[in-house]
């Protein structure tokens, strides 16, 4: 609502990625203690993730030192983030956690489509 009064529009943080909820399949597949957490299905070519390092495969596990439950809750801690900012996220690749910085991003609007 303040976004709205100050500037006449909501901007929301965007980094870039198509995250896939963690099954108990997909948790034993890569060894991970829990279902918490994203998969890293995809990272838009040229975005925040991409420029960061992100890869398909990552596992997401928190963002600016919330904890990532599932892609419902990491798309709610990325649009909190300010876009132009860098935000702390943390990730497990290859049974190793690390820490990267993103540069957040605002997300693209969408071409409308003529009929």
């Amino acid at each position: 609502m303040e976004q709205i009064i100050q500037t006449g529009s909501v901007v929301r943080g965007w980094i870039g990625v198509e995250a896939q909820e963690i099954t108990p399949e997909i948790a034993e597949s890569f060894r991970l203690p829990s279902t918490n957490g994203v998969l890293v299905a995809g990272v838009l070519k040229g975005g925040p993730a991409e420029r960061a390092g992100l890869k398909p495969g990552d596992i997401l596990v928190a963002i600016e030192g919330s904890p990532v439950k599932d892609p419902n809750s990491m798309l709610n801690l990325v649009a909190a983030l300010v876009p132009g900012k860098p935000a702390a996220i943390r990730l497990r690749r290859d049974s190793k956690t690390i820490e990267i910085q993103v540069t957040v991003g605002t997300r693209p609007t969408q071409q409308r489509r003529r009929r």
